[in-house]
């Protein structure tokens, strides 16, 4: 007790900054992060590159991510000492000490001060309580999440773009690219006639099948998920471009009819990029979940979330 004592008058004497709270939400295609104080008050906010929990599968993910969280770290010194972290990274799962020891060594932080998990825990958190709902995060890929009344994490979904991630920005960007390309099989030089593949050409840089094989095998997962925004763009005018958008929707539905089926039917909540690009997803996402099962749309600020969690844990801090 004495001890305790001591360290809250140490911590509040004068001239000492008390240390603030870092949550970060990481995705494929961006990360945003949040600074907040113990009392769980935001101080500063912001974004940076995109990465995911698989880049610690090689060396040069592994570079990438530290200088990430370096700079990060650089940007979070401004505002003072941060003391707790609380990161949801999309990809993490397997490993569990790698990406924590590079956050620790980015911040100078003991590895008990850090929490990471899968960004999709963080997002459903800030939406709902435990055992109340579900929750569809559709951004480059795809999953529904339900945490349920003992704290347990469920999934449907989620299986990475090499296996599903249907519904999500990468999905939408692969279909219209194998709907052109197998158009042009068909009919070449048909792309002049579908303003979705004169968008997309647009964005890759030509209409050449060598400029597009080395977009999609070369660039990352972030950056071919945002072909998504020619598809949504061109869908108001191209009938593919219509369909993939709303097959995206029911792929997304699928998602959360499956949690309805496991666990009974609870309201669910869409969150993520995708629901953004084109009024048609969410009017498909609706059209095939179950009538009597409520949708909400929410703009999930995870990194708002993590960085109050983080807060608390500081609460705690010797």
């Amino acid at each position: 007790m004495l001890a305790d004592m001591a360290s809250d008058q140490q911590e509040q004497a004068p001239g000492q900054a008390k240390p603030i709270a870092l949550g970060i939400d990481a995705g494929g295609t961006q990360t945003r992060w949040a600074l907040a104080t113990q009392d769980e008050q935001i101080l500063a906010s912001g974004t940076a590159a995109g990465l995911t929990a698989l880049q610690t599968d090689n060396a040069a993910g592994i570079e990438a991510l530290r200088q990430i969280f370096a700079g990060l770290a650089a940007t979070a010194g401004s505002h003072g000492q941060v003391g707790s972290i609380r990161a949801g990274i999309t990809g993490f799962g397997g490993d569990a000490h790698t990406l924590p020891n590079i956050l620790a060594d980015s911040f100078g932080l003991e590895d008990n001060w850090i929490s990471v998990s899968n960004d999709i825990e963080i997002a459903y958190m800030d939406i709902f309580k435990p055992g109340t709902g579900y929750l569809i995060y559709a951004g480059t890929g795809s999953i529904a999440a339900f945490i349920d009344t003992e704290g347990k994490f469920h999934r449907a979904g989620g299986r990475g773009y090499l296996l599903d991630d249907a519904g999500g920005g990468f999905w939408i960007a692969r279909e219209a690219m194998r709907k052109l390309w197998r158009a042009e099989d068909e009919h070449p030089d048909h792309w002049k006639e579908s303003d979705m593949a004169k968008r997309l050409f647009k964005l890759i840089g030509g209409n050449d099948w060598n400029v597009s094989r080395d977009f999609i095998y070369h660039r990352s997962r972030g950056d071919i998920g945002k072909l998504a925004l020619a598809v949504a763009a061109a869908a108001n005018n191209d009938p593919v471009a219509m369909d993939i958008l709303q097959n995206a929707g029911k792929e997304l539905a699928r998602l959360g009819s499956a949690m309805c089926t496991r666990f009974g039917n609870k309201p669910i909540a869409l969150s993520g990029r995708v629901q953004e690009l084109h009024p048609a997803i969410v009017e498909s996402l609706r059209t095939h979940l179950p009538p009597e099962v409520s949708l909400r749309q929410s703009t999930c600020q995870a990194h708002f979330s993590a960085a109050r969690l983080a807060a608390r844990q500081l609460k705690n801090r010797p």
